[in-house]
Formats: structure tokens, sequence, C-alpha cells
């Protein structure tokens, strides 16, 4: 299958993958004829006209297609979720995602492959699922801080995962990817069966500890934190009515969003446009790097490993250490932005900078796109996490959870709906997701990349401004909550 996509010129009958591998070069050589123009035929992109780029694309469709099944099918898990339960749609996801990694370890072909990914796709629920879980069983003030260790781990799988799969990958369970299974007989395996194998016991593994381990969370109800800054939970039957927690006497008011369904429409849109910008930038990074600095893939790696690191560490010692407020997470995910801005801005410089060539331009660009890494680690560490913390707040606020709950069947319990409410605000980030490396690309090569991610970074500034909206209404908030304590 690798072969068959590197080689345009075989004369082999016509297939999947052949047609869709020239659909990516018939794209890239329509994008690239516009950056020659542009510049003169030096073109704008920088090897936008070399062939070795299209299995980077192809994987770049790839993944817009995984991110777009998602866009999909999120609003629908967090349905079923609040009406059968967070442990069952998750067990239920699992095992579309178990049926995805077998589809991949057998795909001798590149229809099965892409049907693993449109498979996974459609099965991706872990996410959305443990905010929702993790929005159950904590208050408002534990909520964000619990946040940030997903988002941890979630760097250091991103971290760890590729590392694995690229040494697995150099592995082979026989010649030709050949295995003969009883019953079966002879089984043609993907070229990369091992890490397929892997990725099938660890998700195995998952499964099961989930099965075991993993408690009904929807239906639990918290109580806010007293005075001694003490919190206690306190959990109920999912099936039975849950019983309210009630605030100490001693205790602020709330406040309460006034309209939780319209902020959480406001945080499903900066999630998406964030995301839009992100991911493209977050795409390209590898191209601006072998274009400017011819770096390897091993370089690439160890760049994008030390951005996982970074993220992860500010993830667990720095994110969730901080005061737990919707304030803060508000004016957490603003800086973040403008974090993302400044990484963007950076990076818009690297071209004109590499090309002074070697001596001080060349040593000002790889410092630069190493200060460039560390802001992308505090974004990816800031953002989505704090945009999460939100949402799960307004989707847990008792005048939504009564709306949703007024509309559904009365056995779903406390907080029914927040789970598609989450499921919605995720399927947005989704789309910014699939488009955004699409389109990122495009001005990439049409426009070149200092252009481009001036764009970006402008659109990023755009996006945190509108991001200060949330930030002033919850200062607000905070100081309406303060001035009621200082009363009691």
């Amino acid at each position: 299958m690798r072969q068959e996509a590197l080689d345009p010129s075989s004369s082999a009958p016509a297939t999947p993958l052949s047609r869709t591998m020239s659909l990516v070069r018939t794209l890239r050589a329509y994008l690239f004829s516009f950056a020659a123009a542009s510049s003169g035929g030096g073109g704008g992109g920088g090897g936008g006209g070399d062939s070795r780029w299209d299995l980077t694309l192809l994987g770049g469709l790839l993944a817009s297609l995984f991110s777009f099944c998602q866009f999909v099918v999120s609003p629908y898990i967090g349905r079923l979720a609040d009406r059968y339960g967070r442990r069952t749609v998750l067990l239920c996801t699992m095992v579309g995602n178990l049926v995805s990694a077998l589809l991949w370890l057998v795909a001798a072909r590149f229809e099965v492959y892409a049907l693993s990914r449109v498979v996974g796709g459609l099965s991706e629920g872990n996410v959305q699922l443990s905010i929702a879980c993790i929005t159950d069983v904590t208050t408002p003030e534990q909520r964000a801080r619990a946040l940030a260790l997903v988002g941890a781990a979630f760097s250091l799988a991103f971290t760890a995962g590729p590392s694995l799969g690229a040494y697995l990958s150099q592995r082979a369970f026989g010649p030709g990817s050949v295995v003969d299974v009883p019953v079966l007989g002879e089984v043609r395996l993907n070229a990369y069966a091992v890490p397929a194998a892997m990725t099938v016991v660890l998700l195995a593994f998952e499964t099961a500890y989930l099965w075991a381990c993993l408690p009904e969370t929807r239906g639990w109800t918290t109580t806010r934190e007293d005075a001694d800054g003490v919190s206690t939970s306190t959990s109920t039957s999912p099936t039975s009515s849950p019983t309210k927690a009630e605030p100490k006497p001693d205790s602020a008011p709330a406040f309460p969003l006034p309209s939780p369904s319209s902020r959480l429409a406001h945080l499903s849109t900066t999630h998406l446009l964030f995301l839009f910008c992100f991911s493209g930038a977050e795409f390209t990074l590898t191209f601006l790097t072998h274009a400017l600095f011819a770096f390897s893939n091993a370089q690439n790696g160890r760049l994008l490993g030390f951005v996982g690191l970074v993220s992860a560490a500010l993830s667990g010692g720095v994110v969730r250490r901080l005061k737990g407020t919707t304030a803060g997470s508000a004016r957490l995910a603003q800086r973040g932005m403008g974090a993302c801005a400044g990484a963007l801005a950076l990076l818009a410089l690297l071209p004109g900078l590499a090309a002074h060539g070697e001596g001080e331009g060349a040593t000002a660009a790889t410092a630069l796109l190493w200060a460039a890494a560390a802001l992308l680690a505090f974004v990816s560490a800031s953002v989505v996490t704090s945009l999460s913390a939100l949402a799960s707040a307004a989707a847990s606020s008792p005048s939504y959870s009564s709306g949703a709950s007024s509309s559904s069947s009365s056995s779903a319990g406390a907080g029914s709906g927040s789970a598609a409410a989450l499921g919605t605000f995720r399927s947005q980030g989704q789309l910014g997701r699939a488009l955004g490396p699409l389109v990122f690309t495009a001005l990439w090569w049409v426009l070149g990349p200092a252009f481009a991610y001036a764009l970006g970074a402008a659109a990023v500034l755009g996006v945190a401004r509108r991001m200060g909206g949330v930030v002033r209404e919850e200062e607000g908030r905070e100081r309406e909550r303060e001035r009621a304590a200082k009363r009691e």
C-alpha cells in the first residue's frame, strides 16, 4: 500500500488509494501554481512543488476525516450518555475503538484503513465523556484542576505514543506481513501491524479496566467548598432521584449564570475558531522546519516531544495549582490565546531570518523556533482545558440543568443534559480541527509561510478579544461573590 502511494507512475489498475493520491497530487500542483506565479517561480511555500509532501497531505486528509467524524457524532454521544449513563456509553465507544484498531491491523488495502479511521472517529467519545464524568463528581472549585490532569495525561500520551509507534513500525510479524492464523489460515496484515497490534492490546486493557473499575457518575451530587475550604461529595444511584446539595448557611451565593445556553454557544464558537487557527499552525509546523532548517523526522520528533513534555509539566505542575474559579479559567484561556498569537508571530519571522543563511540569522531563527515551541506548549496546557472547564461549569449550572431535565426523562438525575452540552462543545472544536489544517496548508503554499502565520496570529488575537467578554463577565461575578461573602 505504501509503495502504491509513493509510485505515481505505476501501470497497475486504478484503486481507491491511487485515485486519492492522484487527487492529492492535483491539489498540490494547483496550489503550488499560484505560489509559483506570485513569487516568479520560486514558490511561496518552500518546497510545495516537491512530491514528498503527498503522503503528508494524505495523512492530513485522513486526520481531517477523523476529526470531521467526531464533529458529526459528538452531540449524539453526549445525548446517549445523558440518557443511558456515562459508563455504558463510554464502554460502547471503547468497543468501537477496538473495532477500529482491528480494522487497522488487517488493513492491507487503503479503503480498509480509511474505514478504520471513520469507525475510530465515530467511536471517539472518551474525551468528552471523561469531561462529563469529571463534571459529575467535582465541585466548580475543583473542576479546573481536575481537567488540568486530563490535559497533562493527553500531553504525555501524545509525546510517548508517536515515539513508541515509530519504534514498533520497524518491526514485523512475518515476511510480507503475512501470518498464519488458526482456522482463518493465512492473513495479510497492515504494513504497520505491530503498532496496530499494540494499540489493540492497550485498548483491550483499557476497556477491561473501565468495565471493572469505573462507576456510573450520572446522578452524583456535590457540595460546594465551605468556609474552611473543605468540600464533600455524595453519590446517588443514577436511576433514583438524586438529592440536591444544600449550601451551608454561611456560604456565599453561587451567582449562577443568567443564560448558560448563551454562554455555551459563545464558548463553542470560540472553541471552533481557536482550534481552526491552532490546529492549522500545528499541522504545518513540520513543513516549516523541513523547508527552512532541513529537519529530519527525528529532529521534528524531538521538537514536538519538547512541546508535549513542557505542556504536560505545565498542566500537572502549574495549571492545576491555580485558583479553580471560572474567572481564573477565563483569564488563563485568554492568556493562552495571547501566547498562541505570539508563537505564530515568531514563526512568521522565521522565513526572513532563515533567508540570511548561516551565521547570526540562522542562530536567531533557531532560537525563535524553540521560543515559539515553548509558547505553543503553554497554549496546549491552557486554552482547551480552560475552555472545557468553562463549558463544564455552564453545562452544570442549575438553570441549565433544570431546563435540560424538563425535556428529558426524570430518571436522568441531576446535571441532566450536561453530556449533550459538552458533546456539542467538543463537536465545534473538532470541526475546527478538521478544517484548520486544510485551509492553513493552502495559505501556506499559496501565500507563503510568513503571511500564513502572520494572518493566523491576527486571527487568534481576534479570538482572544472575543474571549475578553467572558473574562469581564466572570470577573464581575467574582467581585459580586466577594462582596456577598464580606456581607455575611
